[in-house]
């Protein structure tokens, strides 16, 4: 019991920093580390529960304004996919989905950051921001992958910093506050669940102000390779977990 909850303080660490620099990636960070000791649904709630509470602390620290009209069409369709995604849940193959978006990951994230310019999409952008949406709703419920799609959209989509941060910093918060809100009401959050979510909340609370801090001095090509090269982590830490199984099939 004591390795467990240390595994699952370091990943809320780890993942609370990352989580404060960049506005997003709590759950792909925490699950890449927790993945390897923790049950998968209790990983999952862990997961969902660490992001809001990183997302709610970064809302109160590091403000970057409300554009309702920008981020309207990402909440519409979150709300279409994050039923998709509660349904998906206890029908995953949790294994291939992990490959299958490490894949992702790690073949498009380094593309776009060696490119000497990345794409800018100005055509239809409104309906792929629902688009983006929807897939980080029915992510976010598979385990509080919220920010993974909607962020590279963003970047193809040229927001700059400042707006790129505020539409997944108040995507993710409303994401994941649904999708923790579905778990309660499923059954999945459990009172055994509680001490491990005090820990995480603790855990997380310092980390996020520190990422946080970080983020306010980045430059705008700085901030880009961050997320890029976070993304691109969390796709081979998502692969190297799921692989070995597959393997084994």
């Amino acid at each position: 019991m004591d390795s467990t909850l240390f595994v699952v303080a370091l990943g809320a660490v780890v993942a609370g920093f990352v989580q404060g620099l960049s506005g997003f990636a709590f759950g792909m960070v925490s699950m890449s580390i927790w993945a390897w000791t923790i049950e998968p649904r209790l990983a999952a709630v862990l997961a969902v529960f660490g992001g809001l509470t990183g997302q709610v602390i970064a809302a109160v620290t590091v403000r970057r304004g409300f554009d309702w009209r920008r981020l309207a069409p990402f909440i519409a369709g979150g709300l279409l996919g994050l039923p998709l995604g509660l349904w998906l849940l206890p029908r995953l193959d949790v294994p291939l989905f992990k490959a299958l978006l490490g894949t992702l990951l790690v073949t498009w994230c380094p593309l776009m950051l060696v490119g000497a310019r990345l794409p800018r999409i100005e055509a239809g952008g409104r309906v792929g921001d629902g688009v983006a949406g929807a897939a980080g709703g029915l992510l976010g419920a598979l385990g509080g992958f919220t920010g993974a799609i909607p962020t590279l959209w963003c970047t193809l989509r040229g927001f700059d910093k400042d707006a790129q941060r505020a539409v997944i910093q108040n995507f993710n918060l409303s994401m994941l506050a649904m999708t923790f809100a579905s778990y309660v009401a499923a059954g999945m959050v459990t009172p055994r669940m509680l001490p491990m979510f005090a820990l995480v909340a603790a855990a997380v609370l310092v980390p996020v102000l520190l990422g946080a801090r970080v983020y306010v001095g980045l430059s705008e090509a700085a901030f880009r390779r961050v997320v890029m090269v976070l993304l691109t982590l969390a796709g081979i830490a998502l692969l190297a977990s799921a692989l070995p199984v597959l393997w084994r099939r």
